[in-house]
């Protein structure tokens, strides 16, 4: 359990098992332990380096504002705070759309690239989740505490009383408009896309994603030659809000993470 200063934060981290290096990003007001027994997984396999981003989990806030691009910045700084050349980067939700950010804004340091009920594009969630989100406010954190998200934030974040500072910069995150479509096209790194057969992403949008990278846009063929270098997984009986502790994520995201890049 470690913390790196980067970019003016003193951003934390833990370390499991061993191997080819992960990056492993949460969900939004979670934190790297919200993965579980994935997590566990993963780290049989890997060598898991859990990130607790700006302002969740045991990473303090610091005054800047919370912004998919910068969170981004602090995770390829991340990585070259550990001496790796590149690394594979997973992330789910929130911390999915920052490890597309990654990809896009720092293609040197991603080898393979995990995105977990991710739109490239704000349209991409059902519409009432996209309203929902502007609901983050200061009066809403009250509320908020008595969720499922608000025990482990009290239990190890550095200043629980930020936790209003939170909703109100993460209102402001999740309200923004992006589409970063012209970025998707340019990734260089092999993408596999995971989602939930019931999550708050509209399916139409997890196919244009998975058309943006170049699958689903010719049959493969019988000897497989025209696989594209990138997967799309539907995690049966999954939502967007258990798919991260789902005991069939690790598997695929494994089996991807160690297949030989298609020649195509």
């Amino acid at each position: 359990m470690s913390y790196a200063d980067v970019n003016g934060l003193s951003l934390y981290y833990s370390e499991h098992g061993c191997g080819e290096p992960l990056v492993l990003l949460h969900g939004g007001f979670g934190s790297g332990e919200m993965f579980g027994p994935v997590l566990s997984a993963l780290a049989e396999h890997r060598r898991v380096i859990a990130v607790d981003l700006q302002a969740h989990g045991r990473t303090a806030d610091v005054g800047r504002p919370l912004r998919f691009e910068t969170m981004a910045g602090d995770v390829a700084a991340l990585i070259g705070h550990l001496g790796l050349v590149r690394s594979d980067v997973m992330g789910v939700s929130m911390g999915g759309v920052v490890a597309l950010r990654t990809a896009i804004q720092h293609p040197e340091a991603v080898d393979r690239l995990v995105l977990v009920s991710v739109p490239f594009r704000r349209d991409g969630w059902f519409p009432e989740i996209a309203a929902a989100m502007r609901q983050f406010t200061p009066q809403h954190a009250e509320e908020m505490k008595q969720s499922a998200m608000y025990e482990p934030y009290a239990r190890i974040a550095p200043r629980p009383g930020d936790w209003p500072v939170l909703h109100a910069k993460m209102g402001e995150l999740l309200s923004g408009d992006y589409d970063w479509a012209a970025g998707v096209v340019g990734i260089t790194a092999p993408t596999m896309l995971v989602y939930a057969d019931a999550d708050s992403i509209r399916p139409a949008h997890m196919v244009e994603f998975f058309a943006l990278l170049g699958g689903g846009l010719q049959d493969a063929g019988w000897d497989g030659s025209g696989r594209p270098a990138g997967r799309l997984a539907i995690l049966p009986g999954t939502t967007h809000y258990d798919i991260f502790t789902s005991p069939a994520l690790a598997a695929p995201v494994l089996e991807f993470l160690e297949a030989p890049t298609p020649s195509s």
